[in-house]
C-alpha cells in the first residue's frame, strides 16, 4: 500500500505556554493514534480550513491555504502546536490533558480557543469514518522554516 507523505514547515517559535485541554479531547487524540496502524492521524478541520496531525509527541495545526517553498520543497505552514506533556502524569482520565501551546503565528492564541470546539467535532467525524474504513496510510515530514528577519 502506497503511503502519501505530507510536508509541513515549522516556523520560528513566537511563544509557548503550559496549559491543558479538555480530558475528552486529550483522551480521543491518544485513542485515535493507538487505534491507527500508522504513526500519524490526519484530521481535516474543514470549518477552519486547517489540518491537524496527531502523533505521539504533538498535534500540529496547519493552514490549508498557506503554502511555502524552501530549497525546492513545498509544504504547508504550521500555525500552532499542542505538545503533549508526558512529564506530567494524570491520576484520572477525567483530568484535563496537559500540553504546551506553541505559537508560530500572532493569531495562535485565538486559533487555539476556536480549535477546542472545532477540532473536537472534527475528531468525532474522523473517528466515525475510521470505524467504517480504517486509518489512511499517510505520514508527515516537518521541516524548520526560519524567518528571514
Amino acid at each position: 500500500m502506497k503511503v502519501t507523505t505530507e510536508t509541513f514547515f515549522r516556523p520560528d517559535e513566537i511563544a509557548r505556554e503550559r496549559l491543558s485541554i479538555p480530558a475528552a479531547l486529550y483522551n480521543r487524540c491518544r485513542l485515535m493514534l493507538s487505534r491507527c496502524q500508522y504513526e500519524h492521524v490526519f484530521v481535516p478541520i474543514r470549518s477552519m480550513q486547517m489540518l491537524a496531525v496527531i502523533d505521539a509527541e504533538e498535534v500540529i495545526f496547519v493552514d490549508n491555504q498557506a503554502y511555502a517553498v524552501q530549497d525546492g520543497e513545498g509544504g504547508r505552514l504550521m500555525k500552532l502546536c499542542w505538545k503533549f506533556r508526558h512529564d506530567e502524569h494524570r491520576d484520572d482520565l477525567n483530568e484535563p490533558g496537559p500540553i504546551e501551546l506553541v505559537y508560530y503565528a500572532d493569531e495562535s492564541r485565538e486559533l487555539h480557543r476556536r480549535l477546542i470546539g472545532e477540532f473536537t467535532r472534527a475528531t468525532e467525524l474522523v473517528e466515525e469514518r475510521a470505524r467504517k474504513h480504517g486509518c489512511e496510510p499517510r505520514a508527515k515530514k516537518v521541516i524548520a522554516f526560519p524567518s528571514t528577519t
